[in-house]
């Protein structure tokens, strides 16, 4: 059982972590400077393609929107849990990881006094700092268009919450499990990556999938947070009407959170023994 001394030590271990990866990233810069640039530029694009579709069939709903508003507010979502959060929070988990491994800190772990759990913990702690950085920007550039958040701020911030939990644990699986050396990266991210984006509606709106992709598309957990933070974000609707994306999304965090925990603490396993 934890006592209140073994939890302060957990958080007091867990934001050291957390405070050293963010560190180690404002030190190199260049991923920070690409986290930054890739989302604003996949949402100008997003948005000003959305533009047209939205001049044509979007504006008699909101009559006092116009054309690039209700484009931009489109964009945002899927833009920001289809495609920042993966590349930040998926890819930067296995990166780290990598890196931290290549760089023997595992080895210098298992002779300090910082449990594996607080290690975990501050690795999962620091890609969400930097989800959240990247949700404020999203919206924040989205703004300039007038475009809103129309829906609930706890329900949509409980959607990213959970994407950024299933990506961080995919990312520790991968990392662990497949991922050797900095060169393994490119490779696996765009091997699962690439497709799950495409058919999770990240570059191409799912409206405009024949029937048999959208069939499959409701097996990829991409899709889910899409179209989730798209419903509520957008169109302002409540939980009622995401209860199957929420629920899909719920369960498939909490499978990765923990499939990732294992995969860690067998690489740690691996790495005693070499």
């Amino acid at each position: 059982m934890l006592t209140p001394h073994m939890m302060m030590k957990y958080w007091r271990e867990t934001l050291a972590v957390t405070q050293r990866i963010l560190i180690e990233l404002c030190r190199r810069r260049r991923s920070l400077i690409f986290w930054t640039v890739f989302p604003i530029a996949l949402l100008l694009l997003n948005g000003f393609i959305f533009a047209e579709r939205a001049q044509q069939s979007m504006a008699l709903a909101f009559e006092n929107a116009t054309p690039t508003t209700l484009a931009f507010e489109n964009a945002a979502p899927t833009t920001l849990v289809g495609a920042a959060l993966f590349f930040s929070c998926l890819g930067g988990t296995v990166t780290t990881v990598v890196a931290e491994r290549e760089q023997q800190t595992l080895k210098r772990l298992f002779i300090s006094p910082l449990s594996g759990t607080s290690y975990f913990l501050g690795i999962f702690g620091a890609h969400c700092c930097i989800g959240v950085g990247q949700t404020l920007l999203v919206y924040a550039i989205a703004s300039f268009w007038n475009a809103k958040f129309h829906g609930s701020l706890l329900l949509g911030g409980m959607i990213i919450l959970l994407s950024i939990i299933s990506y961080v644990g995919v990312g520790f699986i991968l990392g662990t499990q497949l991922a050797r050396r900095a060169d393994d990266i490119n490779a696996l991210v765009a091997t699962f990556g690439v497709p799950l984006l495409i058919l999770g509606g990240a570059f191409i709106p799912s409206f405009v999938f024949p029937k048999f992709l959208l069939n499959l598309a409701k097996f990829n957990p991409i899709y889910h947070m899409t179209q989730a933070l798209l419903i509520v974000s957008a169109n302002g609707n409540g939980f009622t009407e995401i209860a199957s994306n929420f629920w899909f999304l719920l369960v498939f965090a909490v499978a990765m959170i923990g499939a990732g925990w294992l995969s860690y603490r067998r690489m740690l396993s691996v790495e005693r023994r070499l």
